[in-house]
């Protein structure tokens, strides 16, 4: 099984700042993911 490249920490802080209103296309381009696996 393939290993996450991001720990459970920082998935949920990429989570909830998209929450928060920021852009999801902004948070992505800051974590390093695109919108795609975003949504997946």
């Amino acid at each position: 099984m393939k290993t996450s490249k991001f720990t459970e920490p920082q998935i949920v802080s990429i989570l909830k700042q998209a929450d928060a209103g920021v852009p999801v296309k902004d948070t992505c381009r800051q974590a390093g993911i695109s919108v795609a696996t975003y949504y997946k």
